[in-house]
């Protein structure tokens, strides 16, 4: 047998094994006692928009596509994920002290101005979490109004 073949036997293999290792998935209840609805008010519309292009990654419950399935993708997919909810997670937001919760809706104001929230890579295959303009205004206002209200209760 050929060393291509060999390297290529191995290989599959390899992709073979791999597909029985499976990471733990993101499949919690989003809204519980500690998430974000209990630290500040979110309108219908705003909780529409943080579901549509937010929770997969920044809450306890991510709604898996077909390719998550398959390794190595699965893997690349919960390791993504991870980052996200240490980053910000919606589902646990009211255990946050309240500098914190502050400083996290600062930081979604800047990335959704700037656009960097709901991230470039992400959007490639989720179309539909794609903010548009209106979306944007709506989720500033709301993170900039909440910051308010938290500000004024840490004055107290």
């Amino acid at each position: 047998m050929s060393k291509k073949k060999k390297v290529l036997i191995v290989i599959i293999s390899l992709l073979i094994i791999i597909q029985f290792i499976r990471p733990e998935r993101n499949v919690a209840v989003a809204y519980t006692s500690t998430d974000i609805t209990h630290s500040v008010t979110v309108s219908p519309e705003v909780k529409n928009i943080l579901e549509k292009s937010c929770y997969d990654c920044h809450s306890n419950h991510t709604e898996y596509p077909w390719y998550a399935n398959v390794q190595p993708i699965a893997g690349w997919l919960a390791h993504h994920v991870d980052e996200g909810k240490d980053e910000l997670n919606f589902s646990e937001f009211d255990t946050y002290k309240l500098k914190r919760k502050t400083h996290k809706l600062k930081e979604v104001i800047e990335q959704v101005k700037k656009g960097e929230m709901p991230m470039s890579s992400y959007l490639i295959i989720h179309k539909n979490a794609a903010l548009s303009e209106e979306q944007k205004s709506i989720l500033v206002k709301w993170a900039e109004e909440s910051v308010l209200v938290l500000q004024d209760t840490l004055k107290k």
